[in-house]
């Protein structure tokens, strides 16, 4: 499977955006069929799924239509990666699109070879789950970098790719103040300041879900973040 042509489907209402991501995603070796709208990838989507999907949140005249298209595709496959690419930045569409089951978002602010890299992490991580696990454990935490999966107290924790990256980045040096900046790179992302945040207040409110005492990220005013499991 990791040598074979990976399909993706681009859904967008931009021709000239479309055009580019397509020409980029074909450079890099995938198939890619695009459908400008809701209606036209449910319909061709019907009998079977693809590898991938990138879909914008407002198409045409359905201001949510990647919205509703998400919860379609997720209803039909659990495992289908999914990542919504928008020029909608809110801190209430990134949270509607990941509860929907997204495992990513990004805005269109990335480049191109962001995009690339994240769609190749999703990749990756699809790979990894029919390898052997090889976990790294420490304390309640338990990471396994192959898989880009984390548990906390033996429970899967449902963290996108970006937010992997951050409690990696975290955890891996536990006690060490890490900049907005230092996660960034982690997480192979340009973010500004208040989307940083808003990362690690979803990723706060996911583990808090499986344990309401959890406190293990902690914020150092003016500096950033550190990792401290004090169990």
């Amino acid at each position: 499977m990791a040598d074979a042509v990976r399909n993706i489907v681009l859904i967008e209402d931009e021709p000239a955006l479309a055009d580019n991501y397509r020409e980029a995603l074909t450079a890099a070796g995938y198939r890619v069929t695009h459908y400008p709208d809701r209606p036209s990838a449910e319909a061709a989507l019907a009998a079977a799924l693809p590898d991938l999907v990138i879909v914008d949140i407002g198409l045409g005249n359905e201001y949510e239509g990647g919205f509703a298209l998400c919860q379609h595709l997720r209803a039909r496959s659990a495992t289908l990666p999914i990542l919504f690419l928008s020029a909608r930045d809110s801190e209430i569409d990134v949270v509607s699109g990941l509860r929907l089951g997204a495992d990513d978002y990004l805005t269109k602010d990335i480049s191109l070879a962001q995009l690339l890299a994240r769609v190749a992490a999703l990749f990756r991580r699809i790979d990894a789950l029919a390898q052997p696990q090889t976990s790294r454990d420490s304390g309640r935490l338990s990471i396994d970098e192959a898989r880009l999966s984390v548990r906390w107290c033996g429970q899967a924790v449902a963290l996108t790719v970006t937010e992997f990256w951050l409690v990696f980045a975290l955890a891996r040096h536990p006690g060490q103040v890490k900049s907005r900046a230092q996660l960034m790179e982690a997480a192979n992302l340009v973010l500004d300041d208040h989307t940083i945040t808003a990362h690690i207040k979803r990723i706060r409110r996911k583990f808090q879900a499986l344990d309401p005492q959890f406190d293990a990220i902690r914020s150092v005013y003016a500096a950033g973040y550190r990792w401290v499991d004090e169990s």
